[in-house]
C-alpha cells in the first residue's frame, strides 16, 4: 500500500470554548477516494477547512508527501497541490466554459511584445479536458449557466486536476443534484481517482459514498467514530454508525418499522 499523500494526525480545532474537532486523524492516498461522512454539525466543514489551509489547527500535525506541513493560508495548500471544489461553485454563469476554466490562470501569447489572452489555447485545452471527464460541450464558448449542476461540478473538478491537484476535496458535490447529474459526478470522481489523485469526498449520503469510496471515516460532534476500508463495512453498518446505532434502534422500535 502506498504512503499517504496527506496525513492529518490528532487534529483539534477550538473556537474559543467550542471544540469543533477533537483529535481527528485522516489519511488520503494517491488513487484513493476517502469518504468523510457525518450529519450536520459533525465537524466535516471545519476539518476540510483545516486541511485546505483556511483554518490553522489548535493542535495536531499535518504531513504532506511525508513532510511536516504548516499551511499559513489556502494559497499554501493550493501550491502544495490541495484543491477544494465547494458545494457553491465560484463560477460566472454568463461567461463561457473556457473563461471559467482558466479564470485567474489565463494563458497568454505575445503580440508585438504585448501579452494577450490566448483564446485558441484556452479553447483547445478546455474541450480536451472536458472530453477526458466525459462531457461533450457544444463548444468552448458555451455559457456555464447552460450546463447542468453535475456538468458544472465536472468543470470545477477538471479545472482543479488540470492545474496540478494531488489531493482533491469535494464538499457535498451531489447534495443538490438529481439522479442523472449525481451519476455524472460520481463517474467523474472515479475518473479522477484512476488518474492517481487522492480524493476526499465529503457527503452525508451513504449510497453515494459506497458507489465510489475506498475508505470511509465517520465524524460525529468533532470526533472520529471509526474508519473502514471497502469490504469491511456494509452500507447498513455505515448508516448506523452515522446515525448513532442505539438511537436509531430505539426509534425503529417506537415506530414499529425500519428508519
Amino acid at each position: 500500500m502506498s504512503e499517504p499523500i496527506i496525513r492529518m494526525v490528532n487534529i483539534e480545532k477550538h473556537f474559543g470554548s467550542v471544540i469543533a474537532l477533537a483529535g481527528v486523524t485522516v489519511e488520503v492516498r494517491a488513487g484513493e477516494c476517502h469518504c468523510l461522512l457525518g450529519d450536520n454539525g459533525a465537524g466535516k466543514s471545519t476539518f476540510i477547512k483545516t486541511m485546505s489551509g483556511v483554518h490553522k489547527p489548535t493542535s495536531g500535525e499535518i504531513y504532506f508527501d511525508g513532510q511536516p506541513m504548516n499551511f499559513e493560508d489556502p494559497r499554501d495548500a493550493i501550491t502544495a497541490g490541495i484543491a477544494t471544489v465547494h458545494q457553491h461553485l465560484a463560477m460566472i454563469p454568463l461567461m463561457s466554459v473556457a473563461r471559467n476554466f482558466f479564470m485567474g490562470n489565463e494563458p497568454t501569447k505575445k503580440i508585438l511584445g504585448m501579452s494577450f489572452f490566448d483564446r485558441e489555447k484556452a479553447d483547445q485545452v478546455t474541450m480536451e479536458e472536458m472530453r477526458k471527464m466525459g462531457i461533450n460541450l457544444r463548444g468552448p464558448d458555451q455559457a456555464v449557466g447552460t450546463l447542468s449542476g453535475g456538468e458544472r461540478q465536472t468543470v470545477a473538478i477538471a479545472r482543479a486536476v488540470h492545474f496540478g491537484a494531488k489531493v482533491l476535496i469535494l464538499d457535498e458535490p451531489t447534495s443538490a443534484l438529481g439522479v442523472r447529474q449525481t451519476s455524472n459526478v460520481l463517474a467523474t470522481i472515479d475518473r479522477v481517482r484512476k488518474q492517481g489523485i487522492g480524493v476526499v469526498f465529503i457527503t452525508h449520503n451513504v449510497r453515494h459514498a459506497m458507489a465510489v469510496g475506498d475508505r470511509f471515516t465517520v465524524l460525529n460532534r468533532g470526533k472520529t467514530l471509526g474508519t473502514a476500508m471497502r469490504g469491511e463495512i456494509s452500507p447498513e453498518e455505515l448508516q448506523d454508525m452515522m446515525a448513532g446505532g442505539q438511537e436509531m434502534a430505539t426509534l425503529e422500535g417506537s415506530l414499529g418499522g425500519t428508519v
